[in-house]
């Protein structure tokens, strides 16, 4: 026997408050690189002309929209011995790299 509006998926209730936004994983990046609308590997090209822009142990936070920056900027840090930190979900669309310098 199923109940209407008793189920998992009932919306909350109007007066509700909304959700906090969670809080950053780490520390914030020294430098912004901003490359939405731009097509991989222009953020890859982006991310290596400018890394060198901060200080060894600093982060770097590359801004992009094309899905498959999700799985080339893990990929280059791998290759260039740089650290991924992390990666977040933009509220505008596309995601946030998180990569450390370590030389």
């Amino acid at each position: 026997m199923r109940f209407r509006g008793r189920g998992r998926n009932a919306a909350p209730p109007a007066d509700a408050a909304p959700a906090p936004e969670p809080a950053p994983a780490g520390p914030p990046p020294v430098l912004v690189i901003d490359a939405l609308g731009r097509k991989c590997p222009i953020p890859i090209i982006m991310l290596a002309e400018r890394i060198r822009e901060v200080p060894v142990g600093q982060v770097v936070a590359v801004l992009a929209d094309d899905a498959a920056a999700r799985t080339d900027v893990p990929a280059w840090c791998r290759m260039k011995s740089q650290d991924f930190v992390r990666e977040e979900t933009l509220q505008q669309g596309g995601w946030g790299f998180h990569i450390r310098r370590t030389y």
